[in-house]
């Protein structure tokens, strides 16, 4: 850098995954004074910069072409220019791209500022009915069946929520067998329209899918650690609980003493025990 010239700044921008009032006005206000933004995909970011009426300067920033870009960045960093980096939807860095640019940042002495904000996994972490204050963030796990049974069996032992971006249909089977019977949850379509998560133990989410197929749109699975695997029952072990208990007691309080016992939550409780009431079991 030339002798008293003023390096520039990289700002980390949180953007929607979904809905986009969930922009912060920080953040809006951090875009409409950007000189470069770095983005994914250049025609999803480019809905959003229109959405907010700006005229802001957009340049592809990806895993295949980082190494080459990185030094431009750098040189319009090192010239003073505000450069903002997002991804294509949610928190940049978080199993998306920039984590080396950040890195030469920091080096090169450039200011980083993150622009906290929408999380799929944090947010799908709030939903899932499973303990916050411990996880273990996983990202995606790898397509193949060997190496992704192995990197869940790292984890097994982890006394934290786990967080995975996959397939549910996928995950939830070999969750299943590895992991063995712990709660779980599938969050489908966040903030979206069609936000849907799905509750249950890993061996009723891996039938349900088996079943109705794979979930549409993006998905976010969180797992029990393995402080809450011992203490969860299965679903045929709910269905046998609320059997017995329905025979004597009513609807309310069987629920109210299979959740208490099986680690469930209750509305999953009380969905069974309709469906075996109505037959549908």
């Amino acid at each position: 850098m030339a002798q008293g010239a003023q390096s520039g700044e990289l700002l980390l921008i949180a953007t929607p995954i979904g809905n986009l009032a969930d922009l912060t006005r920080r953040a809006a206000d951090a875009l409409a004074g950007l000189d470069l933004l770095l983005c994914e995909d250049t025609r999803i970011t480019a809905r959003l910069i229109g959405h907010l009426g700006l005229r802001v300067p957009l340049r592809a920033y990806h895993d295949h072409n980082a190494d080459r870009q990185r030094p431009a960045v750098l040189a319009a960093l090192a010239a003073g220019q505000r450069v903002g980096l997002v991804s294509d939807a949610g928190t940049p860095l978080v199993s998306d791209p920039g984590f080396k640019l950040v890195r030469a940042c920091l080096d090169a002495g450039v200011a980083v500022t993150a622009l906290p904000g929408p999380s799929a996994p944090t947010t799908a972490l709030l939903l899932s009915g499973l303990p916050p204050d411990r996880f273990y963030f996983g990202g995606f796990l790898p397509p193949r069946a060997g190496p992704r049974q192995r990197a869940l069996a790292a984890v097994a032992a982890l006394d934290a929520t786990l967080i995975f971006f996959e397939s549910a249909r996928r995950l939830a089977a070999d969750a299943g067998a590895v992991l063995g019977p712990r709660p779980a949850a599938v969050a489908r379509e966040l903030t979206k329209r069609f936000e849907e998560v799905r509750r249950a133990d890993l061996a009723t989410l891996a039938a349900h899918y088996a079943t109705a197929g794979p979930p549409k749109g993006e998905i976010v699975v969180v797992v029990g650690g393995a402080d809450a695997a011992a203490g969860v029952a299965s679903a045929e072990e709910v269905d046998a609980k609320l059997t017995l208990k329905l025979a004597d007691a009513s609807l309310r309080d069987a629920v109210r003493q299979v959740t208490a016992e099986s680690g469930w939550t209750r509305a999953d409780v009380y969905a069974r025990a309709l469906a075996l009431r109505d037959g549908d079991g």
